[in-house]
């Protein structure tokens, strides 16, 4: 076994930072990504699980988001200076002795959708767990959402299959789950896939309405 726990620090990189999540951010995050647009792709477990009132969000997010495990805030950097947050994601499901993780409850402000933000946050949060040791990072999707899984495809992770009837969505349907993974040995390409791709983007993320691409929600 070489995998370790990987620590729950800040992870920096050139658009966003990412912070490990605490209760005092839940308002914050409720901003970003309490809409509808983010929870109709399954997010939450879909549209019903969606709770406008920021108290009912915050209630909602100390039992949905794994605070035992390695949650974060995705916050802007602009020219070095903290902006506001956008968004979420975790590692969690961490299997030391299996060396897998999984990567996931993501969402973003529909703001910040087709910029640089998932992509580096996807590249921070990999480079965190493989440098940790892990061999395996899973990410998921409803398997619904097409936008969501081509987007886990286009940073190169490799369809594994559908968990049927895996997961109770808020309005009591089951949900089928897509699984893909990266595995260590992949790991060098799909980074430098990430840090090419960002490497187009230039200045800080100017958020602006949502358009057809969109963020990663397992």
């Amino acid at each position: 076994m070489t995998a370790a726990r990987p620590a729950s620090a800040l992870l920096t990189g050139r658009f966003v930072r990412l912070e490990p999540m605490t209760a005092d951010l839940l308002p914050d995050l409720h901003r970003a990504i309490a809409v509808p647009d983010v929870f109709s792709g399954g997010y939450g477990g879909g549209p019903a699980g969606l709770r406008a009132d920021p108290d009912a969000f915050s209630a909602w997010a100390l039992t949905y988001y794994r605070w035992d495990e390695l949650p974060f805030a995705v916050r802007l950097i602009r020219d070095g200076i903290p902006g506001p947050v956008v968004g979420t994601s975790t590692l969690a499901d961490l299997n030391l002795q299996q060396e897998t993780v999984q990567l996931g409850w993501t969402a973003y402000s529909p703001a910040v959708w087709g910029t640089a933000v998932n992509l580096e946050t996807k590249l921070l949060l990999l480079g965190h767990a493989f440098g940790a040791g892990f061999g395996r990072v899973s990410i998921q999707a409803d398997s619904r959402n097409e936008r969501s899984r081509a987007a886990i495809e286009k940073i190169g992770g490799v369809f594994e299959g559908v968990l049927r009837r895996e997961k109770l969505r808020a309005d009591g349907t089951w949900r089928d789950t897509a699984v893909y993974s990266i595995l260590a040995a992949e790991w060098p390409g799909v980074r430098a896939g990430l840090q090419s791709r960002l490497s187009r983007f230039t200045g800080a993320v100017e958020t602006h309405a949502a358009e057809s691409a969109s963020p990663i929600q397992e």
